[in-house]
């Protein structure tokens, strides 16, 4: 069985999250039920609310959201500056989760 192709508003949703965050900071945010996803940077809260919802079938409570200026690093004394990043951070409702460990 093939896979259908992704279109319309549904591609949209996928490229509003581009991949969860799984750090230790998140792993205990997931314990008062909040998920955090990476972002492009052009992501606004209402999208990013939208995405959710849809991928997930959960209710979003609240979306905060920040951007990480690139810092400036030297790797092998060569000089280069990492990308600047944008998180959100998804608050859900109450009996809802998602497990972000497994796929989509």
């Amino acid at each position: 069985m093939s896979k259908k192709p992704v279109t319309g508003a549904v591609e949209a949703h996928y490229n509003t999250l581009i991949a969860p965050v799984i750090t230790e900071k998140s792993t205990i945010a997931s314990e008062n039920n909040q998920v955090v996803f990476q972002t492009p940077l052009t992501a606004t809260k209402p999208e990013i609310k939208e995405a959710v919802e849809a991928l997930f079938k959960v209710k979003v409570k609240a979306v905060n959201t920040l951007r990480i200026k690139g810092k400036n690093k030297q790797f092998k004394g060569r000089g280069y500056t990492r990308s600047t990043v944008k998180k959100a951070v998804v608050t859900l409702e109450e009996g809802h989760s998602i497990d972000v460990t497994t796929g989509l």
